[in-house]
């Protein structure tokens, strides 16, 4: 086909017309990468938020970054290694009594998708004294959830002589109930299984516990997000989108791929139960719970007293929140969980 000079002209002007505008949309995607150190499903409305597109809806290229350990996270954002961090609370309670200002504007998460499990001869509560306890890491996410179940239990660590011992991640800590080198430990649902059937007793299961609890969620450095008050309600919107994706039964499909692969599970009967555990947990009342920061506060404060001193008005930020209320973004977004 021969075309004139003047249609070629203008179809090369078309075509890199387009191409500047594919250029500039990718650049428009603003890069944001956030670091977090628990290895479960807490982490699922952010893989959900990466790998759907609601981030990339929102003009935000996110990616998650696992460090050890949630206090690692921290030191790697104060470095500026990473944009923000997804901690357990008591990290962020532990980084401001140090003196660094961190803001938290929003979790996912609601529930403990845990099981206290005990060696066999536990049959009660009070048979947990001078028992050993397995956790990650002192202060972390894995150590909060497991004082937060005694807590309610009504054990006091001291009172009762447990000895809390550092021992890895949560494979690890289900290997070391299972060969005998620890009396207890909360596990999440899917590593609660191989411990069950080898005959293992389940002392509470934390998801149905009434106690005030919140999850990993956005926090970051107070004048990072004080500085770009408008990326952060794209971040919120996005996760928000993420968090009805998930609760809505019709992408269960999509859901368990997604956890499947980033948990690396190789059975389906593993990613299904990975899938029950995040639906049950995730919640789209985002905003920083007081009561929960609270109870957490009281907990921590026995390992370190100067958290106790921590003013919470100065790390809860419900603005983004509230203004996804106001809007009706939220009450939206509630539509769409079947």
């Amino acid at each position: 086909m021969n075309l004139s000079r003047p249609t070629t002209l203008i179809i090369l002007a078309a075509f890199f017309v387009c191409g500047s505008f594919a250029r500039s949309s990718a650049q428009a995607q603003e890069s944001f990468r956030i670091a977090y150190g628990g290895y479960n499903e807490t982490a699922g409305p952010m893989w959900i938020g990466i790998e759907k597109g609601f981030f990339k809806k929102y003009g935000i290229d996110a990616s998650m970054i696992q460090v050890r350990s949630g206090a690692l996270s921290v030191v790697a954002h104060i470095a500026n290694e990473v944009d923000a961090v997804w901690p357990a609370l008591s990290t962020v309670l532990s980084t401001v009594s140090g003196g660094v200002k961190l803001s938290c504007i929003n979790s996912p998460t609601h529930k403990i998708p845990r099981n206290l499990i005990v060696r066999k001869e536990i049959t009660t509560v009070e048979e947990l004294r001078g028992k050993v306890v397995g956790v990650q890491s002192i202060g972390g996410g894995f150590w909060l959830q497991t004082m937060i179940i005694l807590d309610h239990l009504g054990v006091d660590p001291d009172k009762f002589g447990l000895k809390v011992r550092v021992i890895g991640d949560g494979p690890v800590i289900a290997q070391a109930l299972l060969t005998g080198n620890i009396d207890a430990a909360a596990l999440t649902y899917a590593l609660s299984e191989a411990p069950l059937k080898a005959g293992f007793r389940s002392l509470a299961d934390a998801a149905e516990l009434k106690a005030p609890y919140q999850g990993p969620g956005i926090c970051a450095l107070k004048e990072s997000i004080a500085s770009r008050p408008e990326f952060y309600l794209r971040l919120t919107r996005a996760l928000a989108e993420a968090s009805a994706f998930i609760l809505d039964s019709g992408s269960k499909a999509d859901v368990v791929k997604i956890l499947q692969r980033n948990l690396r599970l190789s059975k389906a009967d593993d990613g299904e139960a990975s899938y029950k555990v995040l639906r049950r947990s995730t919640t789209l009342d985002l905003a920083p719970n007081p009561a929960a920061w609270k109870a957490v506060q009281r907990i921590v404060a026995k390992v370190n007293p100067k958290i106790a001193q921590v003013d919470l008005d100065q790390i809860l930020d419900s603005s983004f929140v509230r203004n996804l209320e106001a809007s009706g973004f939220l009450a939206e977004q509630r539509k769409k969980v079947k």
